[in-house]
């Protein structure tokens, strides 16, 4: 993390925060291995190949969800389902053979926050078990307070369900959670549950996040503690759910 003058402190007595982290292109590098799994799965059912700029606005949301926008209604849900849930198991069979590393400024991030006093979850689209094998071969499950995934929600991001749900997890006011994350749906979520947010990664400019930057290294150490002062921006229905 960027060093700056003034570190983060819990002052006694002081309402609990916490920051909620995304998983895929936040907290790990994934995007070539889920590009990989859908172009194998849809290259064995026989679906026409995707651009890589649809993977793109893919990132972020719910496996069925992007299927269903994709396929429109003429294709069941148990077809979605099916198709959607091998696309999980492949690509966790690639994160297992090629194992999985933090991406920079990960842990340094996460230590510094929980010493801080700083209440830390997950709010992720992914299944739970894509997200117990992250956590465990990154070695960050210890880390987090409360872990929400797809399973535990009715509605993926763009909808705030899934990090009002971490929030409420974590004992945390929407109002005094910072939410981290790489994809534009995301951002919306957060700002709808009335939460501010930290945009990362290579996209991080397109986000909308009250702050951006290429890699949490760049983030300055006083970023949290500012950000909590900072009004949530209002959003509307027509506001963008994805990058690309």
């Amino acid at each position: 993390m960027a060093k700056t003058s003034r570190t983060a402190s819990t002052a006694p007595g002081a309402a609990p925060r916490a920051v909620i982290w995304d998983v895929d292109g936040t907290l790990i590098d994934s995007a070539e291995a889920h590009v990989a799994s859908w172009r194998e799965v849809f290259a064995r059912e026989g679906y026409p190949a995707i651009e890589r700029s649809t993977f793109d606005r893919w990132f972020g949301r719910r496996t069925t969800d992007v299927l269903r926008e994709h396929f429109g209604p003429a294709v069941e849900d148990a077809e979605l389902l099916r198709v959607g849930g091998a696309k999980e198991a492949h690509y966790r069979e690639a994160l297992e053979a090629a194992g999985v590393e933090p991406l920079p400024g990960v842990e340094a991030w996460l230590d510094f926050l929980a010493e801080s006093g700083w209440r830390l979850g997950v709010g992720s689209s992914a299944p739970i078990a894509n997200l117990n094998l992250i956590l465990d071969m990154s070695g960050l499950a210890l880390h987090f307070d409360a872990v929400v995934s797809q399973e535990d929600v009715r509605r993926g991001k763009p909808d705030p369900e899934v990090f009002l749900t971490a929030a409420s997890r974590l004992e945390v006011d929407p109002s005094r959670a910072i939410v981290v994350e790489d994809a534009a749906a995301g951002i919306v979520a957060a700002h709808r549950a009335g939460m501010r947010t930290v945009g990362v990664g290579p996209y991080h400019d397109l986000l909308g996040a009250m702050v951006s930057v290429a890699t949490l290294v760049d983030l300055p150490e006083d970023t949290f503690d500012l950000l909590l002062d900072a009004p949530v921006p209002e959003l509307d229905a027509s506001s963008p759910t994805t990058t690309g």
